[in-house]
């Protein structure tokens, strides 16, 4: 069963191999491409650090030797990748931004300085406007980019139903059914299948028919291997 991976490098590769691991052909077809920052990461008064995405902690990563500061991760992806840039310390939140602002808060007496959100420049939900409804004093950096590219990479078009399309996010979802639409394929991808992270992202897949439409039981590349693997 073939598998068009759309998230952008590296996390495309890291999604392709888990594929392969469970009897699934991945196509790859990044849709985006993550460019970061170049600068100087000042953490003067700085108590925490709150990771939204895996580009997130490689762009501070790439900025910043620092891994001493306590971490939130949005969810358990994130968490990994904190986990493997050398963080010491990292707390988990369920899957979104809510969540995440729900855990800082629950820990805010551990908290010794502002919250310092790493973000890419376009986001999913507003991380400081929740932390400061709570009156956590918090502030964001954007160190990052995932640029969408203007055309559907070739790979897309070798995809043969039933196949799956796997979406991560819903920006991602919104941004596949357009590059479809003006590519005039529309036809050919309402045979397949797509798999979807969450309920937000079926929701702006929802933009292009489908033969049917997934979401993942859980918010992470597991889930979306069991979806396809369940649903075969």
């Amino acid at each position: 069963m073939q598998v068009l991976v759309t998230r952008p490098e590296p996390d495309a590769s890291e999604f392709a191999a888990l594929c392969r691991e469970n009897g699934l052909t991945p196509v790859l077809c990044p849709l985006m491409d993550v460019v970061f920052e170049d600068a100087v990461v000042d953490l003067t008064g700085i108590g925490a650090l709150a990771f939204t995405s895996a580009n997130g902690v490689r762009a501070f990563a790439a900025n910043s030797a620092d891994k001493t500061l306590p971490v939130f991760a949005v969810g358990e992806a994130t968490a990994q990748t904190v986990a493997d840039a050398g963080f010491r310390a990292v707390k988990i939140a369920g899957g979104d931004v809510e969540a995440l602002a729900g855990l800082i808060a629950g820990h805010r007496q551990s908290i010794s300085g502002v919250v310092l959100h790493i973000a890419g420049a376009a986001r999913a939900g507003d991380l400081i406007a929740a932390l400061t409804a709570q009156q956590i004093a918090a502030r964001r950096m954007t160190l990052y980019a995932a640029n969408a590219r203007e055309a559907l990479p070739p790979g897309a078009l070798s995809l043969a139903p039933p196949g799956w399309v796997a979406l991560f996010s819903p920006r991602m979802a919104a941004l596949f059914a357009k590059l479809v639409e003006s590519a005039g394929e529309g036809e050919r991808f309402g045979n397949m299948r797509a798999a979807c992270l969450s309920d937000a992202v079926a929701e702006a897949a929802g933009a292009m028919a489908w033969g049917s439409v997934h979401v993942a039981k859980a918010r992470n590349s597991a889930a979306m291997i069991d979806l396809m693997k369940d649903n075969a």
